[in-house]
């Protein structure tokens, strides 16, 4: 049996809350082994002058436990 840690992370893009999450699982990858899955937990923005000028994707990283 394998035990999953899972940690969360936000990323952000001037594009798309794709992209954003993209970026968060990317990024997460440069620091822990094994990333097997990812679950959107919410997608959000920040406005300047009525648009989106970031997008956000705070995501839920999943990997498995070393031993």
């Amino acid at each position: 049996m394998t035990a999953v840690k899972v940690i969360k992370v936000v990323g952000t893009s001037e594009e798309s809350w794709e992209a954003a999450a993209k970026e968060a699982v990317e990024r997460a990858s440069q620091s822990v082994e094994g990333v097997h899955g990812v679950e959107i937990d919410h997608w959000t923005a920040e406005i300047e002058d009525d648009e989106i000028v970031e997008y956000r994707a705070t995501t839920e990283i999943a990997f498995p436990v070393q031993d």
